[in-house]
């Protein structure tokens, strides 16, 4: 098989071969949820407001993942992510139930939007970690270039089906294969194996574990930079495919179909991009890095001019290379360089750090994007990217003058943050 195929050849690989295949049921899920809780929001009669209120809902438990973490630290991995997918089974098939009732109370959708995003808590910190439970350190890149590939091809088929599905069966029918999914994906995860971290969870308290995390985090100064950078990326992200893109689309420009295709080439884009990141190691990686997040500003900046839905898809595959390359340098960076009995903590930090203001966001999107219209809301979220980016950079670049290069690698947070603006809430 040729070399730029090479990760592929860890399906073969019976110790790690059901997490690959778990991710592409899981993802394929998440495309089909995705879909279906903002248009049975707004089949409902809800309208923009109602939508910020249940995807607020959904990503209040992200602040969460730092037990998240403590729990990854302590128990199985795959056990923590076999919980996670029971949860999300359940919320998600009661989300579907409530659809199809016709007549779901706002409330209602909240509270189950709101466990399918404690869920997300749980199993977004372990699922970053595991691969070091997995596989040893040389084909650690190649593993996770392979979550991507895999998380993308399931976002891919999960996308455009659902768009096809909420189109001619209704959303209803898209969180019942969303939940579905995710217990098919549990029981794939239940034939991995691993063991449980050493020198975490025994004689300690849930609160040292957290200041372990939080000590390991702090003590690395590039993570702090890139983090600050991730956070306002993220935030910009989720408004926008949360609640811009779909009020864009479901009014006159495509419907639940054309936000599906938009979505789904993200996925295709990542399938490229982590075949690159396995391979590519650049000279000067934090200044690359820095410089990735910045293409998720061009299919926003599309929309905020009132294009057609096609152009937008077509630059939607842009961040989708990109933030792939993205996710695979960082996380064999934390996995080769941190102890693995913290290196779930120290991930729930970095994402909890970007999530916190999400909910927030959220809150304030649905009114401003009823107010001024999503086409002004896309165009913002551009241009927040956008100036982070040039920020982060230009304080790389004065920091830089004051300590090598070479000595920032040297500390271990060298190569950016988690992959932007994660679709599983």
């Amino acid at each position: 098989m040729p070399g730029y195929l090479s990760p592929l050849l860890l399906l073969r690989n019976p110790a790690a071969a059901p997490l690959f295949l778990s991710r592409v049921v899981s993802s394929a899920s998440v495309g089909f949820g995705q879909l279906a809780l903002a248009w049975g929001v707004l089949d409902l009669g809800y309208g923009a407001q109602g939508l910020s209120l249940v995807m607020a809902c959904n990503a209040f438990p992200a602040l969460l993942m730092i037990c998240g973490g403590v729990a990854g630290d302590c128990f199985r991995r795959h056990h923590v992510l076999m919980g996670a997918e029971t949860l999300a089974c359940i919320s998600w098939l009661a989300i579907g139930a409530a659809l199809f009732t016709g007549k779901a109370p706002l409330a209602l959708l909240c509270v189950l939007g709101a466990v399918g995003g404690v869920a997300t808590a749980m199993f977004l910190p372990t699922l970053r970690d595991i691969i070091a439970d997995l596989l040893d350190p040389a084909h650690r890149p190649a593993g996770n270039a392979l979550v991507t590939q895999t998380q993308s091809v399931g976002l891919l088929v999960g996308l455009v089906s659902s768009g096809a599905m909420v189109t001619a069966l209704g959303p209803a029918w898209a969180a019942s294969v969303r939940g579905g999914l995710c217990g098919l994906s549990t029981v794939l995860l239940s034939r991995l194996i691993t063991s449980r971290p050493t020198g975490a969870g025994r004689g300690t308290r849930p609160l040292r574990e957290l200041l372990d995390g939080w000590h390991e985090f702090a003590a690395r100064h590039w993570l702090w930079i890139m983090t600050l950078q991730s956070t306002a990326i993220t935030t910009a992200v989720v408004c926008y495919t949360k609640i811009a893109g779909p009020l864009y689309t479901a009014n006159g420009h495509g419907d639940a179909w054309a936000w599906g295709v938009i979505n789904a080439c993200e996925p295709l884009g990542a399938m490229m991009g982590a075949l690159l990141g396995a391979r590519w190691r650049p000279a000067r990686s934090i200044s690359v890095a820095a410089l990735l997040p910045m293409s998720v500003a061009a299919p926003m900046l599309l929309m905020g001019a009132g294009a057609p839905w096609q152009p937008i898809a077509v630059a939607a595959l842009i961040p989708g290379v990109l933030q792939a390359v993205y996710y695979v340098l960082w996380t064999t960076a934390l996995q080769n360089r941190l102890e693995s009995a913290v290196l779930v903590r120290v991930n729930s930090w970095n994402m909890v750090t970007c999530y916190a203001l999400m909910p927030f966001i959220m809150l304030a999107s649905g009114p401003l994007a009823a107010l001024f219209g999503s086409e002004a809301l896309a165009f913002w979220t551009g241009v927040t990217a956008v100036i982070a980016t040039l920020l982060t950079l230009a304080t790389i670049r004065l920091s830089e003058r004051r300590i090598p290069l070479t000595q920032f690698d040297a500390e271990g947070a060298v190569v950016g943050s988690h992959q932007i603006g994660s679709r599983e809430l």
